[in-house]
C-alpha cells in the first residue's frame, strides 16, 4: 500500500447514498455534526467556509443559525447535492491538497473541517491555508475519527501514520490515514494554531432511540470521533 490517499473523489462513487444516510444517521446528525456546531459557537453574521462539505448539511445547519457560507468538496456530485439543499451558500468543487486561491487573506471569521483531515495527504499545507484565509480573532473547528478507536479496531503501532484501506457496512471503499493524537496537535501548531479545546463528544440523547447499543458503548469508549478548536497563535 502506498504512504498516500493522493486526490481522488472518494465520495462521489457513492454521494447520494451518503447524503440520505449522513442527514439523519446516528454519527453524523446526532454525534459528530451537533459537536462541530457547538465549537463554532454564535455563527450568526459571520461568515464560514464549510472545508470539504459533503452534501452541505452541516452548512444548512450554520445557514440557519444566520451564517454566510461558502464551502467547498473535491467531489462535484456532493458540491452539486450542497447547492440544492443550500441555494443561499456559495459552493465549488476544489481539492483540499491545492491552495484557497479563490479566497484572499483574512477573508472569513470560521473554518470548519469536519471528518475530513483523514484524507489530506499534507494536512500541515491544507491547514496554513486555513489560518491564511482566517481573520483576527477566528478559529478552526475539525472533527477527525478518533486515533485510539482506529488503534482498538485496527491494531498494529499507534504512533505509526499509515493509510487504511476499508469497505464500511453500505460497500463504500475508503483509503485514509489513521495518526496518533500528538501528530494532529502537532501539524496544527506547525501550521500556526494552538487547540483551544479536544473534545470528545457524546452523542445527544436523540440517538439512544436509534442504536441504544452504539449510544451506551460511545458514552464509555473512544471509539467514534473527536473534535477541536483551535486559534492562530
Amino acid at each position: 500500500m502506498t504512504d498516500s490517499v493522493g486526490r481522488e473523489a472518494q465520495y462521489e462513487v457513492f454521494a447520494d447514498e451518503f447524503a440520505d444516510h449522513a442527514a439523519n444517521g446516528f454519527h453524523n446528525a446526532h454525534y459528530d455534526r451537533p459537536a462541530c456546531l457547538e465549537l463554532l459557537g454564535d455563527v450568526a453574521g459571520r461568515r464560514v467556509l464549510d472545508a470539504a462539505c459533503g452534501p452541505g448539511l452541516y452548512a444548512a445547519e450554520l445557514v440557519a443559525r444566520g451564517a454566510q457560507v461558502v464551502g467547498c468538496d473535491i467531489s462535484e456530485r456532493m458540491v452539486e447535492l450542497a447547492s440544492d439543499r443550500v441555494p443561499r451558500a456559495d459552493f465549488r468543487v476544489h481539492d483540499l491538497a491545492d491552495p484557497l486561491d479563490w479566497l484572499p487573506d483574512g477573508s472569513v471569521d470560521l473554518v470548519l473541517l469536519a471528518l475530513a483531515l483523514e484524507y489530506l495527504d499534507d494536512r500541515v499545507a491544507a491547514l496554513r491555508e486555513f489560518h491564511r484565509v482566517l481573520r483576527p480573532g477566528g478559529a478552526l473547528v475539525l472533527s477527525r475519527q478518533h486515533p485510539t478507536g482506529d488503534w482498538l479496531r485496527l491494531g498494529g503501532n499507534y504512533f505509526e501514520p499509515r493509510v487504511v484501506a476499508e469497505t464500511w457496512s453500505r460497500g463504500w471503499q475508503v483509503r485514509y490515514w489513521t495518526t496518533p493524537l500528538e501528530l494532529t496537535c502537532e501539524e496544527l501548531y506547525r501550521a500556526g494554531f494552538v487547540v483551544e479545546r479536544l473534545w470528545e463528544p457524546r452523542p445527544t440523547e436523540a440517538a439512544a432511540a436509534i442504536s441504544p447499543e452504539r449510544y451506551e458503548r460511545l458514552h464509555r469508549e473512544p471509539s467514534g470521533f473527536l473534535a477541536i478548536r483551535a486559534l492562530p497563535r
